[in-house]
């Protein structure tokens, strides 16, 4: 089969490419890659498939063709439940309390994450008595009682059915979509990998000195294992950060920040890059990161990267 020439009209469109890949016994070796077309450089393409980014060499394309957008799929409720767990172990809360298959957690009310109930399971009583226990730990703790639930799922109907609504008040977005990437990625020489934080990485990521709570969530002591990595700037500043903590067979990411003077440098994507590199070398094989579905522009960045949605899930709480 001899080398196709790719149709501009085809970038920005969902393609099947098939492309070389070598010889075995004498004989070509072909492959494919369905997903949507973008230019990657003089040479290349890049085709972002259901399970990452391939980029391809223009000289070794031999068929493409413009098929019709994919189905979405949905993640299996089992799917759903690991994912989530993984999630919450990789974001610690204060206080992380089980109530049958939930999981009561506080934080001193730092993040929607670390202090809200986890309804994913059986809480192992009716879901009016688990959710009067949502409002008993809450008043505990001293935060608003709220429901962490995967969008759509049997536990967001339960408690929708008890009468709980959006949290709208949530400054961070009360609605959020769980995204999953395969490590792909090296190490970029402008950024560090330490696995503490320094008053540097406070300083961008939170604005400061941790508080007890903060602390405690995002710098665990190394269990599970965290890395904090950072560009560092010559007046010993930095000028992007990120976390990703191992948990099982993901790369939790989270906190990732570039200062304003710092934009448009790529730093976003060589700390994303770096991360899942380390991520590898430590047992990893997917990415998974948490994003408000109003950030458009964070989301914009992980789908370039390769990044697509796994479910969603959502904060309620008791009517007003």
């Amino acid at each position: 089969m001899e080398q196709v020439e790719i149709s501009d009209e085809l970038i920005g469109q969902r393609v099947a490419l098939r492309y070389r890949i070598g010889h075995r016994d004498g004989r070509l070796l072909y492959t494919d890659a369905v997903g949507e077309l973008s230019a990657s450089g003089p040479g290349t393409v890049l085709v972002q498939t259901r399970r990452g980014p391939v980029h391809v060499d223009r000289a070794a394309v031999v068929a493409v063709r413009s098929v019709p957008p994919a189905p979405p799929r949905r993640a299996s409720l089992t799917a759903i439940a690991r994912l989530e767990g993984l999630c919450a172990d990789a974001w610690p809360a204060v206080v992380d309390r089980p109530l049958g298959a939930w999981r009561l957690r506080a934080a001193a009310g730092w993040t929607g994450r670390a202090n809200a109930g986890l309804a994913i399971g059986d809480p192992g009583m009716p879901v009016p008595a688990a959710l009067e226990a949502v409002r008993s730990f809450a008043g505990e703790h001293s935060i608003r009682p709220r429901v962490h639930v995967p969008v759509g799922s049997p536990w967001d109907r339960a408690v929708t059915a008890q009468g709980w609504v959006l949290d709208v008040a949530h400054q961070r977005g009360a609605e959020v979509a769980v995204l999953v990437a395969p490590l792909d990625g090296t190490r970029d020489p402008r950024v560090e990998l330490p696995e503490r934080p320094s008053d540097a990485w406070w300083e961008l990521g939170l604005g400061g000195p941790p508080t007890p709570a903060q602390r405690h969530v995002l710098d665990p002591g190394g269990r599970p294992r965290t890395v904090f990595a950072q560009v560092p700037a010559p007046d010993g500043t930095v000028t992007g950060t990120v976390r990703a903590t191992v948990v099982e067979d993901h790369l939790h990411v989270s906190m990732l920040e570039v200062a304003p003077t710092a934009r448009r440098q790529g730093l976003a994507t060589a700390l994303l890059a770096s991360v899942a590199a380390w991520g590898r070398e430590h047992g990893a094989r997917w990415a998974v990161l948490q994003v408000a579905l109003h950030n458009t522009g964070a989301r914009a960045l992980y789908d370039r990267v390769g990044y697509v949605e796994h479910h969603q899930y959502r904060y309620l709480v008791p009517p007003a």
